[in-house]
């Protein structure tokens, strides 16, 4: 089992600004990584003109709530199953296969918006048919990364990661908010289609691949297998309850977003964009920071800190009614949001071996990912019920809760 044609890295760099960018000096995450971004920032505007177009096809919160829910749903259901496939057969070929069912779904909601044959149906079913290509492809590309760049260099490779995807959380909402503007949702949904093409063509490039051991086990041994690795290495449970709490509480808000844009603060889809940007914005900054302070932080205590910052900004974020305040709690959460997920992600990736990544990932996948759909429809019905102001601060008193519980115990993540 090995990654053939491993990385390399001619020099070694220096200084503050070449630490942040380490991973970025190896040629297959240079690949990947801008291939990611392309398809990502069309994800997220796919994302933005679904939500915009379902809140004014129903008008409920609770309908947002479920098209989260249903997006992310095969991640429970899947993701393990992928772990194990990731594990067995070259990562590429699955992920290609899952671009390729994500790039068919974009078109085919274009031509129903196009052909004005849309119902909400039709985008509950689509979006359940995304998240289960991205439950296969979630694991692969996750166990992938790591074997794009040196050992010493993954915690780099996974905040660079998390700058691409929250880079392009900032442009697609900017570029979907001028898209729904000028050329409506159809054309938003094309653009994502082919923004596939770009991670396709990247997947082909990369010369690293995985070489799986053979083996004759079956698919559920495969999967304890991997369970049983996790409960081994002690912390990696803590991790993945982390996981779950963070997703499951903080998520959400992204979820509810368009009802304070538009309920409590009157804006329009453009208004709505430019908070998706703000909160993308501060995730961005908080990658950078930790990108260049990966290989010298206390990532453990960082972790509950940042979680513990988090809630406080929620909560605020959810209270404010004084619309510069509300940016600058998104802003300052989307920094401790992604600092918690890098970490996290960090630690996990670094605990586990190379034969059973794809399985490793998968379980925590399965629970970190698994906390947004979960998280989105218990707030989303939640917030019918109390409102959206104060289902979003009953989150962030869980959120807040579980990381002082956390710091205050003797909780084996405060050492990492």
């Amino acid at each position: 089992m090995a990654i053939n044609s491993g990385p390399t890295l001619a020099t070694k760099p220096v200084g503050v600004f070449w630490r942040t960018f380490q991973a970025l000096r190896y040629r297959d995450f240079r690949l990947m990584w801008a291939g990611a971004f392309v398809s990502t920032a069309g994800t997220w505007m796919q994302k933005v003109a679904e939500s915009w177009l379902v809140l004014e096809m129903t008008g409920s919160a609770f309908y947002l709530g479920l098209i989260a829910f249903l997006g992310d749903l095969p991640i429970l259901l899947f993701s393990l199953i992928g772990g194990v496939v990731a594990d067995r057969i070259d990562r590429r070929k699955l992920l290609l296969a899952s671009q390729y069912v994500q790039m068919s779904c974009a078109f085919v909601l274009t031509a129903l918006v196009l052909l004005g044959w849309l119902r909400v149906w039709h985008m509950l079913a689509l979006v359940f048919v995304v998240g289960t290509g991205q439950s296969f492809g979630g694991p692969a590309y996750m166990a992938l990364i790591p074997g794009l760049v040196k050992r010493e260099d993954v915690p780099n490779a996974i905040a660079l990661n998390s700058i691409q995807f929250n880079l392009a959380r900032t442009v697609g909402p900017l570029l979907a908010g001028v898209t729904l503007a000028a050329a409506g949702a159809a054309f938003c949904f094309a653009l994502n289609g082919l923004s596939f093409l770009a991670v396709i063509v990247s997947l082909y490039m990369i010369r690293a691949t995985f070489t799986p051991q053979k083996t004759e086990e079956s698919v559920l041994a495969g999967m304890r297998n991997g369970f049983s690795f996790v409960r081994s290495r002690g912390s990696l449970w803590q991790l993945s309850v982390l996981g779950f709490v963070s997703t499951f509480c903080g998520i959400p808000l992204m979820t509810l977003l368009p009802v304070f844009a538009r309920d409590i603060f009157g804006m329009g889809a453009a208004g709505y964009s430019s908070m998706m940007a703000t909160s993308g914005a501060g995730a961005i900054t908080g990658a950078l920071l930790y990108a260049g302070m990966s290989h010298r932080l206390e990532h453990g205590r960082l972790t509950l800190r940042a979680q513990i910052a988090f809630a406080v900004l929620l909560a605020t974020f959810a209270l404010s009614r004084n619309l510069a305040l509300s940016y600058t709690a998104l802003f300052l959460g989307g920094v401790c949001l992604i600092t918690l997920f890098a970490s996290i992600t960090s630690l996990v990736q670094m605990a586990t071996t190379e034969e059973m990544r794809g399985r490793v990932m998968s379980i925590f996948m399965l629970a970190f990912r698994g906390g947004m759909p979960l998280g989105s429809l218990a707030i989303g019905f939640l917030a019918t019920r109390i409102g959206p102001t104060w289902a979003l601060v009953a989150g962030s008193v869980v959120l807040g809760c579980t990381g002082i519980g956390f710091l205050l115990s003797n909780s084996g993540i405060k050492k990492l």
